[in-house]
């Protein structure tokens, strides 16, 4: 059964959250037989829904055999406590429902750490009180038992293993910010799929991209981010990535975790969000997206709003902000082919052509330009070397002031 709890006047807003919370059931593999809401203006402390709904639950749950309770909102470790102790079933929460499903469909071994550190991190501070797994007698002096023992030990041992884990991720990261140093060098321009979960990220990348990667009409039928080389019209490739999807009330163990995959974002020179436009609430799944970009610091990077699965929405689709949006139907070989005119025509609109006269001496602005942008030409004099080149506008943000000062720049006029 799936629980939830709030004011009378978000009432839409719970049964909408309720109806997500039984989708990311099924996905674990769950039936749901019943639903269940509680309105009250402020959360009980001790049982989330107060004690009285907790008694009426738990009949309920007696009555229909159910072993599995599933609350909406984050449970502190006294409700699960105080649940467990009147409902004959296992108590858990929305978080743990979605670490579960995160644990279920992680297949690379940066996803499998990330998963398991959110698990842990989700996990200590709910050590404490535990009951009957660690048969804990007391604190104070005088009152310290094996249970209290047990609990110190799970706790350092936690701690040890949740260093390793992040030990282990800076490792996985540097790894990776190698390939993404070889990719600009090699001047792949990226472009990074985002978007709520079953959006149809990865239907795009694969009819964009031949990519093969799993389909499944289901929350987070896919995790670990996949990039594929993209063949844009002019004939020019660029680096296509398909990442997580986000959900409203994403927990902040597990965005934490995954921050360093999320990141990838940060590298995008075009973010593509796409939004499931048959989906009744898709505005409210938008702000839920651009909630987590601002939270990773990406709110900057261009984005082309792909309002996708037009074979299933009304003829009237959402209105969005800025002007760079297009509808298209995954399974429409005209809208593939739209699409990649789109993401064309944005990349061109953050690109600059530029020519700087450095002085020869100054090695690091040199080796800075290399770094960032496509060299057309270069030509050296006696004291300077004069040089042409195309670099994303994000790149050229994150140059020095000082060798701003030495860039002649202008839109890009070309075809890239």
């Amino acid at each position: 059964m799936i629980v939830g709890c709030g004011p009378k006047s978000k009432e839409w807003e719970i049964h909408s959250t309720l109806a997500e919370l039984e989708r990311l059931a099924h996905t674990s593999r769950v039936e749901t037989v019943a639903r269940i809401v509680q309105f009250r203006d402020r959360k009980d402390p001790s049982w989330l829904i107060g004690k009285g709904k907790a008694e009426e639950i738990a009949r309920l749950a007696e009555e229909k055999a159910v072993d599995l309770a599933i609350f909406d909102q984050e449970l502190s470790p006294a409700q699960v406590r105080n649940l467990e102790q009147i409902l004959p079933c296992k108590v858990i929460d929305r978080t743990q429902l979605i670490l579960d499903i995160f644990a279920q469909r992680a297949q690379t071994k940066e996803g499998r750490l990330q998963v398991e550190l959110a698990q842990l991190q989700y996990l200590l501070p709910r050590l404490a009180g535990r009951g009957k797994e660690l048969s804990r007698l007391g604190g104070g002096i005088g009152t310290r038992g094996p249970g209290e023992k047990k609990l110190e030990t799970d706790r350092r041992h936690i701690g040890r293993q949740i260093r390793q884990l992040k030990r282990e991720l800076e490792e996985v990261k540097k790894h990776r910010q190698l390939h993404q140093a070889r990719r600009r060098k090699l001047d792949w321009l990226q472009v990074a799929l985002v978007g709520y979960t079953n959006a149809g990220k990865s239907t795009l990348l694969n009819r964009l991209t031949g990519a093969g990667v799993l389909v499944e009409n289901q929350l987070f039928a896919t995790l670990d981010p996949t990039s594929r080389a993209l063949q844009l019209p002019s004939g020019r490739e660029v680096l296509l990535t398909d990442t997580v999807g986000f959900i409203r009330k994403l927990p902040h163990d597990l965005v934490a975790a995954f921050r360093s995959t999320l990141e990838q974002v940060n590298e995008a020179d075009l973010l593509l969000h796409v939004v499931d436009s048959s989906h009744p609430e898709a505005l409210e799944q938008m702000e839920a997206v651009e909630e987590v970009l601002n939270d990773l610091g990406a709110a900057h990077i261009p984005v082309l709003t792909v309002f996708n699965k037009a074979d299933k929405a009304d003829s009237r689709w959402p209105d969005a902000p800025g002007d760079h949006v297009i509808q298209v139907s995954a399974f429409n070989d005209m809208d593939i082919a739209r699409l990649k005119q789109e993401i064309e025509q944005a990349l061109e609109r953050e690109q600059i052509e530029g020519k700087a006269e450095i002085p020869v001496e100054r090695g690091d602005w040199i080796s800075a330009l290399y770094d960032s942008a496509e060299i057309l030409s270069s030509r050296i004099t006696e004291l300077t070397i004069e040089i042409k080149f195309c670099l994303p506008l994000k790149n050229y943000q994150r140059l020095s002031p000082e060798l701003k000062a030495c860039i002649q720049s202008q839109p890009l006029a070309r075809r890239l």
